[in-house]
């Protein structure tokens, strides 16, 4: 079952800043300086769209974004954003079901790829490489596990609470780095946040 947010749009970007603070806007903010102008921007499980306010702050123009998510009450949250006078396309669905040209200059994927099982992370992954050219980037934001105790047991009450409250399949991380190997992505660069629990990532095809 795909993962769906949807009973969690009203107060999920309060209870981030509750548990993170400004961590989880932080690590995926610092990757947006990667998107060039006048890009072809995928994101995927985009949450309440609060990313396009900052996007318009680098961009104030010339982004063509295509939008896809599947829980339809952050999707409408997201249609209320300032998204200056850039593009933005607009999906309610899971990116398996989405077809798309495969001509994106950037995909993002923010806090998405955690959600599944090994098996159907492997069916969004390939859903999404698929849509990029050759040579852009893949800009990546997952909670990370790196040897401290307490990371596991935020990472398990994370994973109780969002199983409950909205479905999610996984009940550990999936490995996410495998997938980037085993499909020749490139390592350009990697950042930390919150004690190393939280990686923003940039990956090349």
């Amino acid at each position: 079952m795909a993962a769906n947010y949807n009973n969690s749009a009203w107060f999920y970007d309060s209870l981030a800043r509750l548990v993170y603070g400004k961590a989880l806007v932080n690590a995926q903010v610092y990757l947006l300086k990667h998107i060039p102008e006048n890009a072809k921007v995928l994101i995927v499980g985009g949450g309440t769209g609060w990313i396009f306010e900052e996007l318009a702050r680098i961009h104030p123009s010339g982004l063509q974004i295509t939008y896809v998510e599947i829980a339809p009450n952050m999707m409408a949250l997201s249609r209320k954003r300032n998204i200056g006078n850039n593009q933005v396309t607009f999906i309610n669905d899971a990116i398996e079901n989405v077809d798309l040209t495969a001509n994106f200059d950037i995909a993002l994927t923010p806090f998405l790829l955690d959600n599944f099982t090994d098996e159907n992370l492997t069916k969004v992954f390939n859903s999404i490489a698929v849509l990029l050219k050759p040579n852009t980037l893949w800009l990546n934001t997952s909670f990370q596990l790196t040897g401290k105790w307490w990371q596991r047991i935020m990472l398990k009450a994370m994973f109780i609470f969002f199983k409950l409250t909205c479905g999610i399949e996984a009940s550990k991380l999936p490995e996410i780095d495998k997938c980037f190997e085993e499909k020749h992505f490139k390592l350009v660069e990697q950042q930390s946040f919150f004690g190393e629990f939280i990686g923003a990532t940039v990956y090349q095809k």
